[in-house]
């Protein structure tokens, strides 16, 4: 299987049915078929933002999928007569990308759809198609609003219009995440809409994956990580969500942990949900406990058997089995459902069986005390009493699975799982949720507690924990070859390196550096000459992600489905394979590691970067998670996980501080970054920009040392998210890009990013000399981040190839071509070019150019954008530009070995909003302040 019939398949997998009256699908061919809404040409493949913006070799849209099938006489006749009206209606209206970095709008304007125009369509067609399309992502929340969580008043009047006209009408969600979808069953488009399926943002395969389901070559498998509540306000973190001082005062109960217990009559769908062209029945579940229930391990295993039979008689299909439990609610109050553990089915056939056997560890059902009600304050506890374990096709459903008509476990005493320390708890008081009386009848009244707070003495737990300093020796000539072959060296060689030489290798370089593959955000490592040249430390990459190589330059790369269709299909063997594939093309790019998965938490569906991320349930997050980083690994690249942690919004996601309790932080958002860390071969992490009780993510000393460190045993490298902002790690003071000092002594590695060729010259002017020398900073902190940075680079695929040149010169021969068309432009020469405009570059000499330029942009400081070169029609020089507050700001792309003659070029902006001022191929030893780009 070719990675494209892998995303093919992924998507098609991750589609969830909603609703399908009278089997309105999949289309047949007895069918005819109008299709209506822009979307379907203009198909939305990602969300926006790092994790979208990948240069892909190819796009799919619905339509033209759904007309290949038919003309291969596989499926229903198209209505082409308004798909034509369609592409000229689109022609008129161009697609909209906004006028910079997050200023998409979250949907596209659509054509108004006629009375008469419908009534048309419904002579030749006897069902009608509505896509519905919705964009977001990185520093873009959707809002409240007609036309982003809301129906915009043209789809409202346009669904109103095919409801009135036709009898059957199927609505096509193509969007990033969940949206308001309560309006199906409004009174005047409940009959008429028979329909529903959500077939999300797909990778570059998503049109025609899209199509296959829609037609039943695939078949909808997907269930629902997120639950679809009746109304937005519904969901506990509306009320606060996208504000700056975050209180996450629905505490444990986010998602379908809030509803079961509390309000299960507000959903519309429930997690785990999702239809099938087929019908399946379960058999009667068969539960057994081995091992010591009271053992202080956890390690007792509840197993339970059920045989699912698909007994359609038409459709071939799968099913997933989700096991739930319910835990004793006192003194520990617990939700009225948890996922421990699912199965997907293979594909069945009609008629065909299968048998699944599925197991938990009796420590997945432990609560963490953060208050001492139990006796046992900052411990994972199973209470005495009785532990449920229900089975069923998804959280509402679930039946329980009993022994003789007894619950799965009864523990006759309370058993201490882990004993830890407090930490990462809040420091100032808030209300959080929880329940006024017993949860016996699946619905609690909801009441409030103060939440426990943080009693740690961080400065003496710091002091406490210091590293040990490594003794300076100066250069011994131990190289880095030689730690490769004998990793016992590792400590000798870090003793060689000086704080001037430590310090520049904390520091990352980018975006867009020279030293790694061209156009990817970052550089790390043997950035300086020292470092590379002397001590023969190679220079590692990593690459936006999570859904695919970013890479600036315009290089092309594939484009899977996002983070919240892969879960939808809850089958991780599948996840791992695709994510084999895109480990291979990653490790091929000459990528360290991928920047991705994200695996945040879905605690409120505005969040416009949960099409990175999966669900609302940890549990299935941090399986998800672990099955990309280790399709990742086995491909020949590594993950990067991210943000580390309670990125739960992009609304001021810079400094939206995330309070929340100690046993929310360790229930709900740390546990899918805990599974990771604990169950696949994770050997990088990012943090998040925010802070969390106050401490920016990166010098949060409670969230990255304490339990990532020291509690989970994370020895693998971190990083901080681009051009974040850190804090002191006890008195919070200093909130500063230069505060590097905090960001080690927390326990992560490396700052990204300073500016290219800034990491030996301290170009952000960091504090890491300065607190060296005051002693507020020691040695042995900044030595045992780069033990971790070295290990990474020790085990990275840059340590597989020979050791390159620091600087990569790519050689380009002149154009072939006849260009005696195109205006002239010589060598040494400052020019404005026009967007897309061909020029002739003549050059006189042969040499090393460097490709250089003024530009200028106004916009704030988190947009991220480029300018690319193209030189013979390839993408080989870049221009990283954020914001220069309306300055002109010198920017060096490459360096390019180039022969005398002539040389086709254009320029190209990733992004509207820049402006290129000056724009010069001159020879290597170029000058910027000389020649005037500076002053």
């Amino acid at each position: 299987m070719t990675f494209s019939e892998k995303m093919l398949e992924a998507a098609q997998e991750g589609a969830v049915l909603l609703k399908n009256i009278n089997q309105t699908l999949p289309l047949t061919l007895s069918d005819t078929v109008s299709v209506f809404g822009r979307m379907q040409f203009d198909f939305y493949r990602s969300g926006t933002g790092s994790g979208g913006s990948v240069h892909v070799p190819y796009i799919t849209n619905l339509t033209d999928s759904l007309i290949d099938l038919a003309n291969a006489g596989n499926s229903a006749k198209i209505n082409r007569e308004l798909a034509e009206i369609y592409k000229n209606w689109i022609k008129d209206n161009p697609f909209d990308n906004g006028n910079g970095w997050a200023t998409e709008p979250f949907t596209q304007k659509d054509m108004e759809i006629s009375e008469s125009l419908a009534a048309e369509c419904a002579k030749k067609s006897n069902k009608a198609l509505y896509v519905i399309g919705r964009l977001a992502g990185e520093d873009r929340d959707f809002v409240n609003e007609k036309g982003s969580w809301l129906l915009s008043d043209t789809e409202r009047k346009n669904i109103s219009v095919l409801c009135g006209a036709f009898e059957k009408v199927v609505i096509v969600f193509n969007t990033c995440g969940i949206m308001d979808t309560a309006w199906i069953n409004d009174a005047e488009f409940k009959n008429h809409i028979q329909s529903v399926i959500y077939v999300w943002h797909g990778g570059q395969e998503g049109g025609r994956a899209a199509a296959n389901v829609l037609t039943g070559k695939a078949y909808p498998s997907g269930k629902l990580t997120d639950t679809i509540a009746l109304k937005l306000e519904d969901y506990p973190s509306t009320s606060n969500f996208a504000k700056e001082k975050n209180y996450y005062k629905e505490d444990i109960y986010v998602g379908y942990r809030y509803f079961s217990t509390f309000a299960p009559e507000k959903v519309l769908y429930p997690f785990g949900f999702g239809l099938s062209y087929a019908e399946f029945e379960l058999g009667k579940p068969e539960l057994c406990v081995t091992g010591d229930v009271n053992s202080p391990k956890g390690d007792a295993k509840v197993t339970v058997k059920v045989s699912v039979k698909n007994v359609s008689k038409t459709f071939a299909g799968k099913e997933v089995v989700q096991l739930y439990y319910k835990a004793p609610n006192t003194p520990l109050q617990t939700p009225y459902r948890q996922l421990a553990a699912f199965a997907k089915t293979k594909q069945l056939a009609p008629g065909q069986s299968e048998e699944l056997e599925i197991s938990f560890d009796l420590a997945k059902m432990a609560s963490y005390d953060d208050s001492g009600v139990s006796d046992n304050a900052y411990s994972w506890v199973l209470q005495a009493g009785e532990y449920k374990v229900f089975a069923g096709t998804d959280v509402a459903t679930a039946l329980e699975v009993t022994t003789d008509g007894k619950a799965a476990v009864t523990l006759p005493s309370l058993v201490v799982i882990e004993k830890l320390e407090q930490a990462g708890a809040p420091t100032e008081n808030f209300k959080r949720l929880s329940q006024a009386s017993g949860n016996t009848d699946g619905k609690a009244s909801e009441t409030e507690e103060d939440v426990p707070l943080s009693k740690v003495d961080l400065q003496a737990r710091i002091n406490a924990h210091l590293p040990k300093e490594i003794a300076y020796t100066g250069n011994k000539g131990i190289t880095f070859e030689d730690v490769k072959k004998d990793r016992k060296l590792l400590d000798a060689f870090i003793a060689q390196l000086n704080p001037d030489e430590l310090a520049t290798m904390i520091r990352g370089e980018g975006m867009l550096s020279r030293k790694v593959t061209p156009g990817i955000a970052s550089a790390f490592g043997g950035l300086s000459e020292v470092l590379h040249d002397t001590y023969k430390i190679p220079v590692a990459g990593c690459s936006d992600g999570p859904s695919g190589i970013r890479m600036d330059t315009g290089t092309e790369a594939s484009l899977v489905a996002i983070g919240t269709q892969l879960a939808c299909s809850w089958n991780l063997p599948l996840i791992n394979e695709l994510y084999v594939f895109l480990g291979k093309e990653v490790a091929a790019n000459q990528i360290d590691a991928l920047l991705g998965p994200g695996m945040n938490i879905h605690r409120n569906p505005l969040n416009g970067r949960n099409f990175e991320y999966f669900s609302e349930d940890p549990l299935l997050t941090g399986l998800v998670a672990s099955a990309e980083i280790d399709g990742l690994y086995k491909g020949g690249s590594n993950a990067t996980v991210k943000h580390y942690a309670l990125n739960s919004q992009e609304t001021e996601r810079r400094k939206a501080d995330a309070i929340v309790s100690e046993r929310a932080l360790r229930e709900i958002y740390l546990k899918g970054f805990e599974i990771a860390v604990k169950n696949s071969p994770l050997k990088s992490i990012m943090t998040s920009y925010n802070p969390i009780q106050g401490h920016w993510a990166a010098s949060n000393y409670e969230i990255v040392n304490t339990i990532l460190r020291q509690e989970w045993g994370y020895t693998g490298l971190v990083m901080t998210d681009w051009w974040c902002s850190m804090n002191d790690c006890v008195d919070k003071s200093f909130l500063s890009v230069k505060n590097t000092a905090s960001m080690v002594r927390a326990g992560t590695d490396v700052y990204m990013v300073v500016d290219n060729d800034g990491a030996g010259k301290n170009s952000y002017g960091d504090n890491i000399n300065e607190t060296l020398k005051n002693g507020k900073f020691t040695l042995g902190e900044l030595q045992f981040a780069i033990r971790h940075i070295l290990n990474f680079i020790l085990d990275a695929p840059v340590s597989k190839r020979p050791l390159g040149d620091l600087i990569n010169v790519v050689s380009v021969e002149p154009s072939s071509e006849d260009l005696s068309k195109l205006e002239v432009i010589k060598g040494e020469t400052d020019f404005i070019p026009e967007e897309n405009k061909e020029y002739v570059l003549e050059l006189s000499e042969d040499g090393i150019y460097s490709v250089c330029g003024t530009i200028c942009k106004v916009e704030n400081t988190v947009s991220q954008s480029s300018t690319i070169i193209f030189v013979n029609d390839k993408p080989q020089a870049s221009f990283e530009c954020r914001t220069t507050n309306a300055r002109d700001v010198f920017v060096n792309g490459t360096q390019l070995k180039m022969k005398k003659g002539k040389y086709k070029i254009r320029m190209e902006h990733t992004k509207a909003g820049i402006e290129l001022k000056k724009l010069k191929f001159t020879t290597f030893n170029f000058n910027p302040v000389s020649a005037g780009y500076l002053e």
